[in-house]
């Protein structure tokens, strides 16, 4: 525009508060997950097996319910198990880990792969926020996302037979809430880690995808078939699953899937975050230096 039209006028509406400004990112990309009504309906049904848990709970309290359709309170427990920390564990983190998963497989290739692809990011780190918010900013969508579907009705659930169970259950089995909070951030770290390397080293949202089912997927038969090989367990510290199991079986305090130490598991999903963190960090600049 030419000076001399003095036609221009700067912004003088409010300014947001910087440390704030990288949420414009999630904003705009929970418009683009929530345009597909397939994954929306995929939210809705994953809401029917809390659902479910929660009448299992209510179930042994309701006695009047349980006159009428002549079902001892014993008959309920021992087709349902005890509420206690396998219940949750196996009847909620262990299905809702997959549905983790399939969440992630959906949202998680997309977040930084487009922008590589258009070559956006010089444009997005031009703006007042720096690598870590951008991240941050695209860790965020999924971080909510799977927060929905892992601890929030986790918590919920835990807090409803509390309230059934009376503050006799919750003096015993208080640990098992603490351990659905911290197994379900544990797992949503992980699963943003590796799926935002994925993305920003695969451009193409396909083969982002196959090589998310090849990392949660592949290793598992793979650490079978050397574990059979070896004639050991330490083959299964390169499945992800198994170590996230592991791990949790340790907060909980159930039986663990395979016989490896929890600190083996602790270190094998250490270093992936810290693999995925480098990988973030030599991908995710303003600028790619092309070597002839």
């Amino acid at each position: 525009m030419a000076v001399y039209e003095r036609s221009y006028r700067s912004y003088r509406g409010d300014l947001t508060p910087q440390r704030t400004r990288f949420l414009v990112l999630p904003r705009y990309a929970y418009r683009e997950v929530f345009k597909s009504k397939l994954f929306i309906a995929f939210l809705v049904v994953c809401g029917i097996w809390p659902l479910a848990l929660a009448v299992m709970i209510y179930l042994p309290h309701n006695l009047k319910f349980l006159n009428v359709i002549q079902v001892d309170t014993a008959d309920i427990v021992s087709f349902f198990g005890n509420y206690d920390a396998k219940f949750f564990f196996w009847r909620f983190m262990v299905p809702f880990s997959f549905v983790s998963l399939v969440v992630t497989f959906l949202v998680g290739p997309a977040l930084i792969s487009a922008d590589l692809r258009n070559n956006a990011l010089p444009l997005y780190l031009s703006r007042p926020f720096n690598r870590a918010e951008y991240i941050l900013g695209k860790a965020s969508v999924l971080i909510i996302l799977l927060s929905v579907v892992t601890w929030v009705p986790g918590l919920l659930l835990f807090f409803f037979q509390a309230y059934m169970g009376g503050m006799s259950w919750l003096r015993e089995h208080w640990n098992v809430g603490v351990a659905i909070f911290l197994s379900s951030w544990i797992g949503i770290l992980l699963l943003c880690l590796i799926s935002l390397a994925i993305s920003a080293y695969v451009k193409l949202k396909p083969l982002a995808r196959l090589s998310l089912i090849a990392i949660f997927f592949v290793a598992k038969p793979l650490a079978l078939l050397l574990n059979g090989l070896l004639r050991t367990e330490w083959a299964s510290v390169i499945s992800i699953v198994d170590m996230m199991r592991v791990v949790w079986s340790g907060l909980f305090g159930v039986d663990k899937p395979v016989d490896v130490p929890i600190w083996a598991a602790w270190m094998s999903l250490l270093s992936m975050c810290g693999i995925s963190l480098w990988m973030l960090h030599r991908k995710v600049r303003a600028y790619e230096v092309v070597r002839s």
